[in-house]
């Protein structure tokens, strides 16, 4: 969803901001506030944003229905009235593409990824965003199915080309505040993470941020080629077995997840839906990848970040390189 999606400690803020709201919700004291979130929330959707993106893929290539859309299509909250509305798709050269948005009195979340097949080394596109009556939270990118900071071939394969949107939008939209190193490793040099008050020009600029993005995707994955050699595919399969891993275990907006619909719904969707592909991609745990976060008991530390190193500002200067070990914390 990616997911993509859309996955850093900074927005564990997403996850505060989103329960208090939910909260609110039940909470009938509280009744006049929530009229007033109405007013506010409900005047923009991110409906638009995702009928753009299938009406764009379809102009592009043969898109169906994924098998995913049998189990996985809506769900109303335990509150009873919050909705869960979930779309999935798939096309020769794209193995998953699906949204998760959430609608409801007090907020607007979307949650829109697309997987290119391992058989392309295609970057995962990845939409996160809240909308709030008080508080918009947005990471948008092209996520690096194989990390930039490491592998300068990848990264000028894919993002010198894109380097010029990614800086009109950096100047829209200013860096959001501290992202962990963990997360890092799954952004690229044009991320757009970000934070803003609620305005409709904001969320204009937003969908044209959304529109440019993903047809900048929608054109790497045209122009991308079949891969032959086994290993390369098997090396793709590993790069986005090992993001789905991540998102699966630490993506800050499950506890919203388990709020709304329950513990065991909540991870069968995590699993199922939003990260689908951890069963069939690889074989390896959260700890075959990320062995610095086993606890002495052998459990998952669940911390969203134990490196401790932060990055308060952009650790990317404008020609795409990471700068961010020059970067005081």
């Amino acid at each position: 969803m990616h997911s993509s999606s859309l996955l850093c400690s900074s927005l564990s803020l997403k996850s505060q901001l989103l329960t208090s709201f939910i909260t609110s919700t039940n909470d009938n004291c509280r009744s006049q506030k929530i009229k007033h979130h109405v007013f506010q929330v409900s005047a923009f959707s991110y409906q638009k944003f995702i009928h753009f993106a299938i009406n764009e893929t379809k102009s592009h290539t043969a898109l169906v229905p994924s098998p995913l859309q049998e189990n996985f299509s809506s769900m109303t909250a335990i509150d009873g009235r919050t909705e869960l509305k979930m779309l999935s798709f798939q096309a020769p050269k794209i193995r998953l593409l699906r949204s998760l948005s959430i609608e409801n009195e007090a907020m607007q979340v979307l949650d829109f990824a697309a997987f290119a097949r391992p058989e392309f080394d295609v970057p995962i596109f990845c939409a996160n965003f809240f909308t709030a009556a008080s508080m918009n939270i947005i990471v948008l990118d092209l996520n690096p199915l194989h990390n930039v900071i490491d592998r300068s071939d990848y990264k000028e394969k894919y993002y010198e080309s894109l380097l010029p949107v990614g800086l009109k939008y950096a100047e829209l939209f200013p860096w959001g505040g501290k992202l962990t190193s963990e997360s890092l490793q799954f952004f690229s040099p044009i991320v757009i993470w970000t934070k803003f008050t609620k305005s409709q020009y904001r969320h204009d600029d937003l969908y044209s941020a959304f529109v440019d993005y993903y047809k900048a995707w929608l054109q790497l994955v045209d122009l991308a080629v079949e891969e032959k050699d086994v290993s390369h595919i098997i090396c793709n399969c590993e790069a986005q077995h090992k993001y789905l891993t991540w998102r699966a275990e630490k993506d800050p907006g499950h506890g919203v997840l388990k709020r709304l619909i329950g513990e065991s719904l909540a991870k069968d969707v995590i699993k199922n839906f939003l990260f689908n592909g951890i069963d069939e991609l690889g074989s390896k745990g959260f700890l075959d990848y990320f062995p610095e976060y086993r606890c002495n008991d052998g459990n998952i530390n669940e911390n969203r970040s134990i490196i401790g190193k932060s990055f308060e500002y952009r650790p990317w200067d404008a020609k795409g390189e990471f700068i961010g070990n020059n970067i005081r914390i």
